[in-house]
């Protein structure tokens, strides 16, 4: 027993010895160790190991390095373009000068034009992120005009003529009637819709006859007495017939002459129309639009009165289409239960 004690405490355990022979290794492979690249010496493969080259661009090692920058460029642009603003003490503006600025509209590339200008494609929030900060250029530029920085104005200008999309001017023009040119005898050609009736129609105002042509040299050699000239009446033909024979119900008529007597005109013009398709209220209601937007090709100081009470808008009304297994548009067959 005395033995295997002695024999214990003489032997030192066998953890101490790995753990100094691990020291040991790793302290001589430390001492060992040279950089391949301070001395000049190839990999084990045989390659030469050359250094990285620095990145061009801050953004290099994200995702999206073009559109970052870009966004950066525009986010200094903004800076900048504040900051000279705030110099020249066009900024901040109040409310009612602000509210005085001339109008810019600006059409800015859709999603799919912007993710090719960016080379990337961009989601949602990006392409309002982008949006917002032209938009921010957009009133800077709209300042710099009006408060005399043509540099300013000019810089900016180039800046969002990139981004402005390339059917700006159709897109501009959308939903803008053009306007109506009177030809080389006075008349006026304009189309109206209802339902589905459609209206053409030629105005022309009423000609009075020259009191001066009326007096003669023989009239005035034998001092008669001036007469009363004939006083001139408007017409108002529909498909060559007169309004009150093609239109026999007076609530036609009325719908007819409104614009007229709206603005005044009524023994004014000429109208001679052509109405095709419908009945008498969708021609009546086509021949009313055609009538309104001739008298404002004569007179363009009625159009927004003419506006506002609707007369040069087309009626959207239509009537409701059948539906299948129903007897009318919203009309269903009795039920029957035997």
């Amino acid at each position: 027993m005395n033995s295997l004690i002695q024999n214990a405490l003489r032997t030192p355990p066998r953890g101490a010895y790995a753990c100094a022979r691990s020291l040991t290794t790793t302290a001589r492979q430390q001492a060992e160790y040279v950089n391949p690249r301070l001395s000049g010496q190839s990999n084990p493969e045989g390659r030469i190991e050359r250094p990285k080259p620095i990145p061009t661009s801050p953004n290099f090692y994200t995702t999206r390095a073009l559109f970052y920058d870009q966004l950066t460029q525009l986010e200094r642009a903004v800076g900048r373009s504040e900051a000279f603003l705030r110099h020249h003490h066009l900024l901040p503006l109040p409310d009612f000068a602000r509210a005085s600025l001339p109008p810019l509209q600006p059409v800015w590339k859709d999603p799919l034009e912007m993710s090719n200008e960016f080379k990337t494609k961009l989601s949602t929030p990006r392409y309002r992120k982008v949006v917002k900060i032209l938009n921010q250029l957009n009133d800077f530029q709209r300042i710099a005009k009006t408060g005399g920085c043509p540099q300013l104005e000019d810089r900016l200008r180039a800046i969002l003529s990139m981004y402005e999309s390339s059917k700006k001017e159709a897109l501009l023009s959308r939903g803008k009637r053009k306007p109506v040119v009177l030809d080389e005898y006075g008349r006026s050609y304009t189309l109206g819709k209802r339902k589905t009736s459609s209206a053409r129609v030629w105005m022309i105002p009423v000609q009075q006859p020259d009191a001066s042509q009326s007096e003669t040299p023989e009239a005035l050699l034998l001092g008669t007495e001036k007469q009363n000239l004939p006083v001139t009446t408007t017409t108002i033909l529909v498909n060559n017939m007169p309004l009150n024979q093609f239109f026999p119900l007076p609530a036609d008529r009325e719908r007819i002459t409104r614009p007229l007597k709206v603005a005044g005109a009524l023994g004014k013009y000429n109208v001679f129309a052509l109405v095709r398709g419908g009945g008498t209220t969708g021609q009546s209601g086509a021949l009313l639009q055609g009538i309104a937007k001739g008298i404002v090709a004569h007179d363009p100081a009625l159009e927004t009165m003419f506006r506002r009470v609707k007369l040069t808008r087309r009626d959207p009304r239509m009537v409701e289409r059948k539906k299948t297994g129903l007897a009318k548009a919203r009309k269903r067959y009795s039920w029957v239960k035997r």
